[in-house]
């Protein structure tokens, strides 16, 4: 069986992701920034996909929520290839 990859050009931050998953839990992005030990508005920020995920925020993301750090790594790669396509499809 052939395995076909899809490409999209919808630039989805992985902040939506971040913050369905607060919803769910009902926590808030201030409870989030205190247990992960960053101010809130690095997670805001992150919500409106204006700051990438590091590694290391993603390890701390696993911890706090429990969600694999390489799920938000790749959520963050896919994000930012989509933002890189949208501007080169722009340019031409």
């Amino acid at each position: 069986m052939t395995k076909i990859a899809y490409e999209t050009d919808v630039a989805i931050p992985p902040g939506f992701t971040l913050e369905e998953e607060l919803k769910a839990r009902r926590m808030t992005r201030r409870e989030l920034a205190s247990r992960i030990g960053r101010p809130p508005q690095i997670i805001s920020e992150i919500i409106h996909g204006k700051k990438a995920i590091t590694a290391e925020t993603a390890l701390d993301i696993e911890a706090a929520l429990g969600i694999p750090a390489y799920l938000w790594l790749r959520l963050e790669a896919r994000y930012r290839l989509a933002l890189a396509r949208q501007r080169r499809a722009e340019r031409r």
